[in-house]
């Protein structure tokens, strides 16, 4: 993967230049996030003012800026990135139709392990693949409880995306798998009562978690 040699070079050499060529090619994915989300809603187009285009861009490029500078990642960033491609796609469907479609869940997964598994032979420490395994298999328990509890809106769409996404935070450590998973509840929990607040929802109004899970375990990334 020549591309990714020097991506990884120029992060580890000229560490600025190297968070500002992940922005660039933040925005650049960002820029095409609702066309690949409209592909899975139905929706040709999510984004119908410029405002919002804009607002996808930015925030691609604020995530892929920031898992450039994330300690821990090291040469585990390509599969941080891929899960992070996805992601947003998968955000922007959740949020356009709560949904989040297996075969883009299944792509996010397909990324974190070819990923994981090449930063482990890089790192010359494979063992570090059963943690990321164990992450999985950890948040997919915690969260399918969580589903089955009574009255629970809880889908087992984000019980499959959280152990997608526990594949990179167990990679980093039980700490981050740990934040990863409380913390999409608490950034839930806040957008809710927001939402409330300005009367933009109602207390039976369905939300979706997708975006809080990933934005979760962006920021546990963040802090690992």
């Amino acid at each position: 993967m020549p591309t990714t040699g020097v991506l990884v070079l120029a992060l580890t050499s000229r560490p600025t230049v190297g968070v500002l060529v992940l922005a660039l090619t933040g925005a650049v994915t960002g820029a095409f996030v609702p066309w690949l989300a409209g592909r899975f809603t139905g929706v040709p187009r999510l984004v119908p003012t410029r405002g919002r285009a804009v607002a996808w861009v930015a925030v691609a490029a604020v995530v892929f800026g920031g898992l450039g500078v994330a300690p821990g990642v090291g040469p585990a960033l390509p599969a941080f990135l891929a899960v992070a491609a996805v992601g947003l796609v998968l955000a922007a469907v959740d949020l356009a139709c709560l949904r989040l479609p297996d075969p883009l869940v299944g792509l996010a997964a397909l990324g974190a392990v070819a990923g994981l598994v090449a930063a482990a032979a890089v790192d010359g420490r494979p063992g570090r693949l059963l943690a990321s395994l164990a992450g999985a298999g950890l948040s997919f328990l915690g969260y399918a409880l969580l589903a089955l509890l009574p009255g629970s809106r809880l889908g087992f769409g984000d019980v499959k995306l959280a152990a997608v996404l526990g594949l990179p935070l167990g990679w980093l450590g039980w700490p981050a798998l740990l934040t990863g998973l409380v913390l999409p509840h608490v950034l839930h929990g806040l957008a809710v009562l927001g939402l409330l607040a300005a009367r933009r929802a109602r207390r039976e109004t369905l939300l979706p978690l997708g975006p809080a899970l990933l934005a979760g375990a962006w920021l546990a990334t963040l802090t690992a």
